[in-house]
């Protein structure tokens, strides 16, 4: 176990590292230079050495692999660089807008793996043929709806329409169930084919035979068989599926004018601020490796064949 901890660990490691070197190099391939848009504007009056004294303290002018290294050591410590837009560091950025896009993710992801459990276990214990392939069928439409256009047509129907939910200056808790819904619905989809798919296979195994042989109802036997082996393919796909919340949550706070990293991140790429777009990458991939890293230490736990396996290792 101990030799399989330190290899899931050392791949994380390097994906961290494969992901902030890609990231800067595609960056720095970028055309135009964020601090001449800014400082060379006439209207702030700068003249050509006090913009080159700007330059210097961020240390544009020097050799890139410099530049690589410099802000390679910056993130190991903490120091994720300064914002040339807001002339701030980019941590203060980071930790004003992290957590409102944490809660939405995290929300959003506990929502779409309610609606995913409950298309899945409807669709087994539905009494008729046609409900059983209507909710069968249902993921295949939701995973097509685009995350911008389901944000829009919940605005129209639950603000515009009913005027149940107002999307200007909401009260906090108000003002997420919407974004929460647009993020929720789309990431649900392939979570219930995954699970409608197990769930099938699962109950042709001879041990949900016997359940059902001792008088086990069909509820019963789901919850108490059924689900628990066909909840690990869910998993894997649920560390997956984080990337696409990222990206969902990027877009829906764009649509619902919600603050957190969407509209940090839309602000940088309007700006070209390197430094901020090079910590959101970073983040991301880094929430992205601790979930998938997660969901590798948790397969064990749950499935003791490969607990077997990784304890034969070490």
């Amino acid at each position: 176990m101990q030799r399989y901890l330190l290899n899931r660990i050392g791949q994380a490691i390097l994906v961290l590292w494969a992901a902030f070197t890609i990231a800067f190099v595609l960056l720095q391939a970028l055309p135009g230079d964020a601090l001449l848009i800014k400082y060379q504007n006439p209207d702030m009056g700068l003249s050509p050495e006090e913009i080159a004294a700007i330059r210097d303290s961020y240390g544009a002018d020097t050799p890139l692999f410099l530049q690589y290294l410099n802000s390679l050591g910056g993130f190991l410590t903490g120091n994720l660089g300064y914002s040339v837009q807001a002339g701030v560091p980019v941590v203060e950025q980071l930790a004003a807008n992290v957590p409102p896009t944490l809660a939405l993710a995290g929300l959003g992801f506990l929502a779409a793996v309610v609606l995913a459990v409950a298309i899945a276990f409807l669709s087994s214990l539905a009494p008729f043929g046609w409900i059983r392939n209507a909710l069968q069928s249902l993921p295949s439409l939701l995973v097509s709806i685009p995350v911008f256009w389901l944000g829009i047509v919940l605005i129209q129907i639950f603000s515009f329409k009913l005027k149940l939910i107002p999307v200007i200056n909401p009260p906090e808790a108000l003002g997420l169930i919407l974004p929460v819904a647009t993020l929720a619905v789309p990431i649900s989809a392939p979570l219930a084919q995954i699970l409608i798919r197990s769930i099938d296979d699962v109950r042709t195994q001879p041990f949900v035979a016997v359940a059902f042989s001792r008088g086990g109802s069909a509820a019963w036997v789901l919850g108490h068989h059924v689900a628990r082996n066909a909840v690990l393919p869910a998993l894997t796909i649920a560390g997956v599926l984080l990337g696409e919340l990222i990206g969902g949550a990027v877009v829906t706070e764009t649509v619902f004018g919600h603050n957190g990293v969407g509209q940090l991140t839309q602000q940088a790429v309007n700006s070209q601020d390197a430094a901020v777009l090079q910590a959101v990458v970073v983040l991301a991939a880094t929430a992205f490796v601790l979930v998938n890293l997660a969901v590798d230490l948790l397969y064990p736990v749950l499935d003791p064949r490969l607990k077997r396996k990784t304890g034969a290792l070490t």
